[in-house]
C-alpha cells in the first residue's frame, strides 16, 4: 500500500478511537480497557512472528523482542486491572 494511505488510516483510527473512548461512561471505562488489553494478546502472536521473521537481521529481532515485551506488559496489566476491579465487588470478610 502507499505510505500516505497507511498514514491516513492510522490518523483516522486514532481520531475514531479517541472519539469512541471519550463517549464511554466512567463506570465502564475500567472494564472496557482491561478487556481490550486482555484481547490484545494477539499482539504477542504478532511479536513472535516478527521475531521469527527477523532471524535474518538483528534489527528485526530486536524490534520483535521489544514488541513481545510491551505486548506482554499490556496483557498482564489488563489482567491485573481486571482482578483489582473484581476485588472491589467482593464482600469484606470479618
Amino acid at each position: 500500500m502507499d505510505l500516505i494511505l497507511l498514514f491516513f488510516i492510522f490518523v483516522l483510527a486514532a481520531f475514531l478511537g479517541l472519539e469512541l473512548i471519550s463517549k464511554v461512561p466512567s463506570q465502564l471505562h475500567t472494564p472496557l480497557m482491561s478487556g481490550s488489553n486482555a484481547i490484545s494478546g494477539i499482539t504477542i502472536v504478532g511479536a513472535l512472528l516478527a521475531i521469527r521473521a527477523g532471524e535474518q537481521g538483528t534489527v528485526g529481532m530486536v524490534l520483535g523482542f521489544a514488541a513481545l515485551v510491551f505486548a506482554t506488559i499490556n496483557v498482564v496489566g489488563g489482567y491485573v486491572v481486571t482482578d483489582r476491579m473484581l476485588q472491589m465487588f467482593k464482600k469484606k470478610g470479618k
